[in-house]
């Protein structure tokens, strides 16, 4: 069975920016696709752009119920409508027909997002047209089984956003804390010293400028990290990738991370940073920088000191180049925070480090999960 036999197919549009009246008031969700996400289905509750009710008969209204899919730029995000809404161009509604369950076609459609990108026919800006879309092959089984099928997957979701949100919940308490024992630089009434990152840390230096010749031998390669691999405050130690000893070996001349390092992204996200916890051999790419600590400071309050907003805006301020954004390792040498005693630090140290055991196993069982889903994914759509 093809998609079109299932569902009725349109192709969003937008109406007209010249005509100020069709964008004067929120009546009808505008949808485009960054209200979408990427990893799971956006039950779409809101929208970033409305159009005024003066617009209705320029656009195709969507009911309640109908699953978009992106198809211009990122393949194969998919959302599902929970009010009436239209859509622009880079996105294809679905209105289903009686025979498939909304929620099911969603899980099935998102489970084919490679099959989609695959079909992306254009070198520069991945796009699948409204005709391919449309023969997309799939398979459905009764209503009853895709009602059970979506009510196993809905309760899986579920549990992921209970687990990220305990962990953002974890998050705030440890930001709160911070501003609490050490209050802001821009008050600054427990009066402790602001200083320049360059005052507080002993080296800060970026990794090699040369991108390396990558290697899938992980047993005997050497873990070659970049910004992508710094993610929430920590470093993602299981995508990374691989260089050969060899190069390692001519790197490690240059800089050697060490324990309780700070690794800080200069590229892409920046700004994020994220301490070193364990011993590990590796070798880091232009677009980290890294930050070692002198003796008077503690790793676990830097991170936090570099990650709170305020330290953020200075970041973006520093901000250079067009394009992808890139700081300086002279902009980030200048950036300040507050510096309390040693003492303090730890102190902060010890509360972080007993929250974060909390967000280890909130994040085990999160990840469990999140592979549980997957696996409902490939038994009911493989």
């Amino acid at each position: 069975m093809q998609l079109y036999e299932i569902g009725t197919i349109i192709t969003g549009n937008t109406p007209s920016r010249k005509i100020k009246e069709y964008y004067e008031s929120n009546d009808i969700m505008f949808i485009k696709p960054g209200d979408i996400e990427e990893k799971y289905i956006t039950n779409l509750k809101k929208s970033e752009d409305y159009i005024s009710e003066k617009a209705r008969n320029k656009v195709r209204i969507l009911p309640k119920g109908t699953i978009l899919v992106t198809c211009i730029g990122t393949i194969g995000k998919v959302g599902i409508l929970e009010n009436e809404a239209t859509c622009n161009q880079q996105i294809n509604a679905i209105i289903p027909k009686d025979m498939i369950v909304s929620k099911y076609l969603a899980y099935l459609l998102k489970y084919k997002q490679k099959v989609l990108q695959f079909k992306a026919n254009a070198p520069v800006v991945p796009i699948i047209n409204k005709t391919d879309f449309s023969k997309i092959e799939i398979n459905i089984c009764d209503i009853e089984e895709q009602k059970k099928i979506v009510k196993k997957l809905d309760l899986t979701k579920k549990i992921i956003d209970i687990r990220k949100k305990q962990i953002e919940e974890l998050n705030i308490i440890i930001k709160s804390q911070f501003v609490e024992m050490f209050g802001t630089i821009k008050e600054n009434k427990k009066k402790y010293p602001i200083k320049s990152l360059i005052e507080v840390f002993e080296l800060i230096k970026d990794g090699t400028h040369s991108t390396p010749v990558y290697i899938n031998d992980k047993k005997n390669g050497v873990k070659f990290l970049s910004a992508k691999d710094i993610t929430k405050g920590r470093i993602d130690w299981d995508n990374t990738k691989y260089i050969p000893i060899e190069l390692h070996e001519k790197l490690v001349k240059r800089i050697k991370p060490q324990l309780n390092d700070i690794l800080l992204a200069k590229n892409g996200t920046t700004g994020i940073c994220a301490k070193v916890n364990k011993e590990e051999v590796f070798d880091i790419y232009v677009s980290l920088a890294l930050l070692r600590p002198n003796l008077e400071n503690c790793s676990d309050y830097l991170v936090q000191a570099i990650n709170n907003e305020e330290t953020k805006e200075q970041f973006k301020k520093s901000l250079k180049g067009v394009g992808v954004p890139n700081l300086h390792l002279g902009e980030i040498k200048k950036v300040k925070i507050i510096v309390p005693p040693l003492p303090l630090q730890n102190k902060f140290s010890e509360i972080v480090k007993q929250i974060d055991k909390q967000k280890f196993e909130i994040e085990k069982s999160l990840k469990e999960t999140q592979e549980l889903y997957e696996s409902l994914m490939e038994k009911y759509f493989g």
